[in-house]
């Protein structure tokens, strides 16, 4: 089976480069900017076929009226009509959806832009004794902290604030093993408890944006005081963007040990809800939470890991999970401040994420009653991960385990 993965590693280009990957950069973002405008030009004269034909003809019009463009890399005036394309196909879409908010292509500011893509290893790229070598661009060094594997397909240079990385995508041919679902498990995703397991679980994760709200907002009063265009507001902006990427960066790295550590419990597949983040957003309360919880990026995380060690991973229906009775299938009203559910029917009484999670996991088992009993194989070593975790004092993950 090949596998898509993808490698991202701190480049240091000298001046000369930065000055180099800046320009071209800059020259992507107007690249861009100027086949949209050229497209709703067309647009408005009765043409409304979007293709990459079409987008080639306004390529040859924009770099016959300004040679600069040609300093982009040919592949990589390709990739931008393709992001283009992309960005249109999503419109057509989401109006096809009946969305409101269909979000038609916008056109990108220069701190909206920010990476460049090689799509091809064509020679366009290579890496050799510790240093990247990007055409038309220079070579610099480059800190491969964990070896390639696969056949390297693309690469992406990224600037993140005052920092540059190498995104590259490899396609790599794995022999997926053969696991017996035998110890399936619910997972219901929540902001009381990060995760919680049908097994009784609940791990929590540190508010990892709460902690760093002080330093977010001595940045952005001093991003407001700046004059707009000045290089102090410039400054003011990155550091302002460099604390926001350490917090990201922080809960990333939990969310990588925390997906590592239930792949290796034992479980040999997971039941999660199918989560709409854009209508959850919008009880604007709890907007702000939900997005600092990275549901999406914590069920990314966990697929495809989970595939690549055997295990299932199986997406339901998220509806009515918190407010129907695992034991009789009762439906009735929970409020948010209720955290234990006791059924009006049958009189169960569980703790509401916990009830939810045992649902989610029925709805993935087809309702098999005792689906979720554990296999004798595979316990022993399901608690022995989970038994570190509550005792080993230096696991990153220690502090999160509560039941």
């Amino acid at each position: 089976m090949e596998v898509a993965r993808a490698y991202k590693f701190r480049i240091y280009p000298d001046a000369t480069r930065q000055e180099e990957i800046d320009e071209r950069l800059i020259l992507a973002q107007q690249f861009y900017n100027k086949i949209l405008e050229k497209s709703i030009e067309s647009h408005k004269k009765g043409k409304t076929k979007v293709s990459m034909a079409q987008f080639n003809r306004f390529v040859k019009e924009i770099i016959r009226e300004d040679k600069k463009y040609l300093k982009l890399y040919s592949q990589t005036r390709c990739e931008i009509e393709f992001r283009l394309l992309k960005a249109y196909q999503n419109f057509f879409r989401r109006i096809k959806e009946g969305n409101k908010k269909a979000g038609f292509p916008r056109f990108r500011s220069r701190e909206r832009y920010k990476s460049i893509t090689y799509p091809q290893n064509n020679g366009s790229f290579s890496i050799r004794k510790g240093r990247l070598r990007v055409s038309r661009i220079g070579t610099m060094p480059i800190d491969l902290h964990r070896k390639i594997e696969g056949t390297i397909k693309t690469l992406a240079i990224k600037r993140e604030g005052r920092n540059y990385y190498a995104i590259f995508t490899t396609i790599n041919g794995i022999k997926i093993p053969e696991v017996k679902n035998i110890n399936p498990v619910g997972i219901d995703l929540g902001l009381d408890s990060f995760v919680v397991i049908s097994d009784g679980t609940k791990i929590e994760k540190p508010k990892f944006m709460q902690q760093n709200r002080k330093r977010i907002a001595h940045w952005q009063r001093i991003v407001a005081r700046r004059n707009r265009g000045s290089k102090r507001r410039q400054r003011a902006k990155t550091h302002l963007q460099k604390t926001y990427e350490y917090s990201t960066n922080q809960s990333d790295d939990y969310l990588h040990k925390l997906s590592d550590t239930l792949v290796n419990s034992g479980y040999t597949s997971f039941a999660v809800e199918n989560l709409h983040i854009q209508n959850m957003v919008k009880n604007h309360r709890l907007a702000g939470s939900i997005q600092n919880a990275s549901w999406n990026r914590f069920i990314q995380l966990l697929s495809y890991k989970a595939e690549s060690a055997g295990l299932g991973i199986v997406k339901v229906d998220a509806r009515n999970t918190s407010k129907e009775c695992s034991n009789c299938g009762n439906i009735q009203e929970m409020p948010l401040s209720k955290r234990t559910y006791n059924c009006q029917r049958c009189g169960m009484s569980k703790d509401r994420d916990i009830n939810a999670s045992i649902n989610i996991l029925k709805r993935a088992t087809l309702g098999q009653r005792e689906s979720h009993a554990q296999g004798e194989n595979v316990r022993p070593q399901q608690e022995a991960v989970l038994e570190e975790l509550r005792t080993d004092k230096t696991h990153p993950l220690q502090d999160a385990v509560i039941a």
